[in-house]
C-alpha cells in the first residue's frame, strides 16, 4: 500500500507521532505539536480509540486529509517548526504570498486560532506596501481614478486572481481588517476599470459583500457594455452577465430613476431654524428653497447625467447650493439647515444602494 506514496523530504520524522497522507506525500510529525493552539487536531487525538486500529501510526495507516494540497501543509508546518529567526520572513519584503495564504488556508481549516489570526496580520501587512504587490503598476502620480484613460491599460488576469483570492481569504476566515482592505482596494480599481467593477460585483454576490455590492452594480450599470453571450467580448468594456445580475441591474436602474422622480418633485426637507419665525418671513424662506430646487433639478448639468445616477445628480446639486448659499430670501441659518438636508439625502442613497440591487420583489 505505501510504496504508492512518498514520504516528505522535511516534514517526514523518524521520531514523528503522527502519519498523515496529503495527496500522495506522507508526513511524519508530532502530536505534540498538532495539538497546540487547541487545534481541531487535539480535539481528534482526545477521542478515545475504538475497535479499528488507530489512524497515524504507521504509514500503512495514515490519518488521511482530504482537500489539500501537500505543498499547502508542508508551508503550515513550516510554522509550527520554524524557529522564531525564521518566522521574521513573512513580515520581510521577500514574504511569499502564496505561502502565506496556504498557511492561513490551513490554519482556518484545523482550527489553529492563534497562528491564523498571526498570518492574516502578516497579509494585512503585505498588501499595504508601496507600491502595492499585487495591484497593477502605475505611472507615477497617477491615481487608480485614472487607469482607464491609459492607453496601455489592460487588467491582469493575475491581478484579478489575487484580488479574488485574498477576498475569498479574509471572508473565509472572518478578518475584518483585512476584508476591508481588499473592499477598498477593489473600489479604488473599479472606478479606472470597469473590469474590475464588474469583478467587484461578482465577489459581491458570491460572498454576500454588501459594503461592496451597491457601488460594484451602481458602477456596471453606468459604464458598461453588457452582451448577452460571451462570445462577444472582445471589446474590454464588454462583459457577459448572468440572467439574475441582468435582472438586479434592470431593478436597480428602475429604482433608482423612480427614487430621482420623487426626489425632483419633493425636496429634502429641513426644520426652519427658531430665529427664522421670529426675525424672518417663513413664507418666503420655503418658497426660496422650492424654487432653487425646481430650477436646478431640471438643469442642463444634471440633464447631462444618466436617469438613474441619484447621487451623481444630487451632489451636483449641492454645488450649485454652494455657488447659491447667500440667497437672499433665505435666513442664514435655514441654508444651513438645507445644506445638511442634501447632504443626508445623499448618504441615505449610498447607504442604501445595495437595497436598490437587491432581489426583493423581482418575481412580483
Amino acid at each position: 500500500m505505501t510504496q504508492q506514496y512518498t514520504r516528505d523530504d522535511t516534514y517526514y520524522f523518524e521520531d514523528g507521532s503522527c502519519v498523515l497522507l496529503v495527496e500522495d506525500t506522507l508526513f511524519n510529525v508530532h502530536r505534540s505539536v498538532l495539538s497546540r493552539d487547541s487545534s481541531s487536531f487535539k480535539t481528534m487525538f482526545s477521542l478515545p480509540p475504538g475497535e479499528h486500529p488507530v489512524e497515524g501510526t504507521s504509514d500503512d495507516n495514515p490519518i488521511v486529509l482530504t482537500g489539500d494540497t501537500a505543498a499547502e501543509f508542508r508551508h503550515f508546518l513550516w510554522t509550527l517548526y520554524a524557529l522564531p529567526s525564521e518566522l521574521s520572513v513573512v513580515t520581510s519584503p521577500s514574504a511569499d504570498l502564496d505561502q502565506l495564504v496556504a498557511i492561513a488556508r490551513i490554519a482556518n481549516k484545523y482550527a489553529f486560532k492563534s497562528t491564523e489570526t498571526w498570518v492574516l496580520d502578516a497579509i494585512q501587512e503585505y498588501v499595504n506596501r508601496k507600491p502595492s504587490p499585487i495591484l497593477p503598476a502605475t505611472p507615477y502620480g497617477v491615481p487608480f481614478a485614472h487607469l482607464a484613460t491609459l492607453p496601455s491599460f489592460n487588467p491582469k488576469i493575475e491581478n484579478t486572481e489575487q484580488l479574488t483570492r485574498l477576498i475569498r481569504l479574509a471572508q473565509m476566515c472572518n478578518h475584518e481588517r483585512l476584508l476591508n482592505t481588499m473592499i477598498q482596494l477593489l473600489r479604488d480599481l473599479m472606478v479606472g476599470s470597469v473590469q474590475y467593477a464588474y469583478l467587484a460585483m461578482t465577489l459581491a454576490d458570491e460572498l454576500g459583500l454588501r459594503t461592496l455590492r451597491g457601488v460594484a452594480y451602481l458602477e456596471v450599470m453606468q459604464r458598461a457594455v453588457i452582451v448577452r453571450s460571451p462570445q462577444d467580448t472582445e471589446d474590454k468594456k464588454r462583459m457577459s452577465l448572468t440572467p439574475q445580475q441582468q435582472l438586479r441591474l434592470l431593478a436597480g436602474y428602475y429604482r433608482l430613476t423612480e427614487t430621482w422622480e420623487e426626489l425632483r418633485r419633493t425636496p429634502p426637507h429641513f426644520d426652519h431654524a427658531v430665529s427664522c419665525g421670529a426675525t424672518w418671513h417663513q413664507h418666503g424662506c420655503t418658497q426660496s428653497w422650492l424654487e432653487f430646487w425646481k430650477e436646478k433639478s431640471r438643469g442642463d448639468v444634471l440633464l447631462n447625467l444618466g436617469l438613474a445616477d441619484v447621487i451623481g445628480r444630487l451632489k451636483q446639486i449641492s454645488k450649485e447650493y454652494d455657488r447659491w448659499g447667500s440667497a437672499t430670501y433665505m435666513h442664514h441659518d435655514c441654508r444651513q439647515a438645507a445644506r445638511r438636508s442634501i447632504n443626508e439625502v445623499i448618504k441615505r442613497v449610498e447607504d442604501a444602494l445595495p437595497d436598490y440591487f437587491s432581489d426583493a420583489d423581482l418575481s412580483d
